[in-house]
């Protein structure tokens, strides 16, 4: 009896010196992590692992080490064979749903992150992560069942009113994500964020004036803020407040930012404002940055104008014309193009508009033959296939490109039977 008393106190002995050394090695380790030492960090988790290869706490610091040296695979495959050996552990079920989820592996993470939830439905870390799954997987009402479940929960808290806002915004219920963002600045009045998301929505909502003013607002709050400052100068650029909009890109520029557009706007606003003087200072800058802009070379040509530099002033409006000239037969071409498929679509008028523009852009005569054809073989319209018939032989005769004269006969025969058949029915 005693000999089995001793038996027991000894095997008691080593398993609680085993322990004692487990909880130094894991505390060790802790500190390892907290000194950032983190590949000593992984030589001695692998050190541990040659002896005690079922250790999911050694795993999990492992990863953590591997995370903070941007080793996002080698972490991943650590987390994973944690979580394989205690399933259960929530913080090693977490680290790997944050591992995929920072992967893209959104379908791998997010039936942990919903296990997760289940276990605490009130855990804003948990939740954080699958709704934003959700939102970037087009589940919007499925995260605003998340949010709505926190908000009932603390209806107080601005951000959840934000986050229910930003998913109707991304839902396209722009009225309701406008409600919602006005609900958090009823909480948070110097909420930024919502500000900012809610001029947008004033914007895209026909309600520039008022985004104007609530940028405004959000500039006295903070004045530093230099995104206030773009959008507001954006929105009244388009809606010609160009003085407004000057006033706002020279405080970019005297901040630092030197962007060509805000060079160019800036010196926009001083032409609307009748300085021309002024406005070369920055129209020039912005031209130095970008030459290819014909709207630069358009307002520098009219600002050498005003001030009677007839000889710059017919350089930046050649120069405009030329950058101009590049694009249109890429225009005609896509327009003639879009107008190809109008026809095939059986949309004929609105063919014909397209090849019209088409043939303002490059004078093409080859479009007027396509709009007589249709005229002809399917709206039946003698009237308007005899003028469109009659327009390209009109056109051939000064194109550079000669088409064969037994195709131009045969135009000619088509045109004069129309002319014939019109002067008969009368």
């Amino acid at each position: 009896m005693k000999r089995i008393i001793l038996t027991f106190a000894l095997i008691l002995y080593l398993i609680i010196q085993s322990v004692a050394q487990k909880s130094q090695g894991s505390s060790r380790i802790d500190q390892l992590l907290f000194q950032n030492k983190n590949q000593l960090v992984i030589d001695t988790c692998n050190l541990i692992l040659k002896n005690d290869s079922l250790n999911p706490d050694i795993y999990y610091k492992m990863g953590v080490a591997y995370q903070n040296i941007l080793k996002e695979d080698m972490a991943l495959s650590c987390f994973e064979k944690a979580v394989t050996l205690n399933p259960e552990h929530n913080v090693y079920s977490f680290s790997l749903a944050k591992a995929l989820y920072g992967g893209g592996k959104f379908r791998l993470a997010e039936p942990i992150l919903k296990k997760l939830c289940r276990s605490d439905s009130l855990n804003w870390a948990f939740s954080y992560y699958l709704s934003g799954i959700y939102m970037q997987t087009g589940r919007f009402d499925d995260a605003i069942d998340i949010y709505q479940r926190f908000r009932m929960n603390d209806s107080t808290n601005y951000v959840y009113h934000d986050k229910m806002a930003f998913a109707n915004l991304k839902k396209g219920d722009l009225q309701v994500a406008i409600e919602w963002y006005n609900k958090s600045l009823s909480l948070n009045c110097r909420n930024l964020i919502a500000i900012k998301n809610l001029s947008y929505l004033y914007t895209t909502t026909a309600r520039p004036d008022t985004a104007i003013q609530l940028l405004t607002k959000g500039i006295e709050i903070d004045s530093t803020d230099f995104d206030l400052y773009v959008r507001r100068a954006q929105i009244n650029f388009s809606k010609n407040y160009t003085k407004r909009a000057m006033d706002d890109y020279l405080f970019l520029l005297a901040a630092g930012d030197s962007s060509e557009l805000y060079l160019k706007r800036a010196g926009i606003g001083y032409c609307y404002n009748l300085q021309p003087k002024e406005a070369l200072v920055y129209l020039l800058k912005a031209y130095q940055a970008d030459s290819t802009d014909y709207e630069t070379s358009s307002y520098l040509g009219q600002c050498y104008y005003l001030i009677k530099d007839y000889s710059n002033s017919i350089f930046f409006y050649n120069n405009a014309i030329r950058i101009l000239s590049a694009v249109y037969p890429k225009m005609a071409r896509t327009q003639s193009l879009l107008a190809d498929t109008q026809k095939e679509k059986k949309d004929y008028k609105a063919a014909i508009e397209s090849y019209l523009k088409a043939f303002a852009l490059n004078g093409d005569p080859n479009l007027n033959m396509v709009i007589a054809n249709i005229y002809d073989d399917k709206l039946h319209n003698k009237e308007k296939a005899i003028f469109y018939y009659q327009r390209f032989l009109n056109t051939e005769k000064n194109s550079k490109m000669r088409l064969p004269p037994q195709y131009i006969e045969t135009v000619e025969k088509r045109l004069e039977y129309l002319k014939y058949n019109k002067t008969n029915s009368k």
